[in-house]
């Protein structure tokens, strides 16, 4: 029993890692996040909908390993990737990409709404077709690119019935827009010498590392402060909330400073890597615990 599972483990395994689960899982986070903020409670679509935008976004993630399936085979990081690795054929990655963008598309429109569907579908085509490509020719590629993180939360505020350019809406959009930058910058000052090895322009031939991480640095000031304009365009926080906000921020903002003080260490850039994404885990935690109990009371 113990060995059929693990066959067929090993068959599965590559397939999930075309499908970066564990970015995809935060995608469909963040979507039930949007959709939280606004209904303010938890009904059953909330999950046909999250689910459809995890299942989009895993065939998005399957293309872009197709996508760069070149550029994988060169860098340390990502050499023993399924495509690069043979685990997984060109032709089997792209079919599993498209079954699973026309499943989650069929999901998101009949579990919601037309609106819903096309932004994912522009979130789909913002990435594959916009940002994959255009990280190839610019070092700054990464800010345009990181609309592909804004947008799911957007999605789920629709998805509730919310209008789509309310003030609440887009003050999330920017707080997810805003930590897909530190969010990669800090993988660059991790892995900038792999990055130039496999030929993509890096802000490392731009700026010296130190450079490089006072400006994520301030970019990490910047997240902290965006989680403030949530409750701000809410007009129905509560003030507990507020504080701990603020408090989760001096706190990222805190911990975050051997970015600058001590950039030479790469231990210290992994540190705020993990650092940046726990925090983004609070905030979300806190605005729906807001949304969720507090506004009642």
């Amino acid at each position: 029993m113990k060995k059929k599972l693990e066959t067929v483990y090993n068959k599965i395994s590559p397939f999930l890692e075309l499908a970066k689960i564990r970015i995809t899982i935060f995608v469909a986070v963040s979507t039930a996040v949007g959709f939280i903020q606004f209904a303010e409670e938890i009904t059953l679509k909330i999950f046909p909908v999250s689910f459809g935008i995890f299942i989009l976004a895993c065939g998005s993630s399957a293309l872009n390993h197709y996508q760069e399936r070149t550029t994988d085979a060169i860098m340390d990081r990502t050499k023993n990737r399924p495509l690069v690795s043979g685990s997984v054929s060109t032709k089997a990655a792209l079919i599993f990409s498209f079954v699973l963008i026309i499943i989650g598309s069929v999901l998101i429109y009949f579990s919601s709404s037309y609106l819903a569907l096309i932004l994912g579908w522009v979130t789909l085509f913002w990435y594959n077709i916009f940002y994959t490509p255009m990280k190839r020719k610019f070092a700054l590629a990464v800010v345009p690119g990181s609309l592909v993180g804004a947008i799911p939360p957007v999605i789920g505020w629709v998805a509730a019935g919310g209008y789509i350019w309310a003030p609440h809406a887009m003050a999330l959009a920017l707080f997810f827009f805003i930590w897909q930058i530190p969010h990669f910058w800090l993988l660059l000052l991790l892995f900038g010498s792999d990055y130039e090895k496999a030929g993509f322009p890096t802000l490392t031939k731009v700026f010296s590392e130190e450079q490089l991480s006072r400006i994520t640095y301030i970019w990490i000031v910047a997240l902290a402060i965006s989680s403030l304009l949530i409750p701000l365009f809410s007009f129905s926080a509560n003030l507990v909330s507020i504080l701990l906000l603020l408090a989760a921020g001096l706190w990222l903002v805190y911990k975050s400073q051997n970015v600058i003080k001590d950039h030479l260490n790469k231990i210290v850039f992994r540190k705020a890597f993990y650092l940046i994404n726990i925090y983004v885990l609070i905030v979300v935690f806190i605005i729906s615990v807001d949304k969720l109990i507090f506004r009642n009371l």
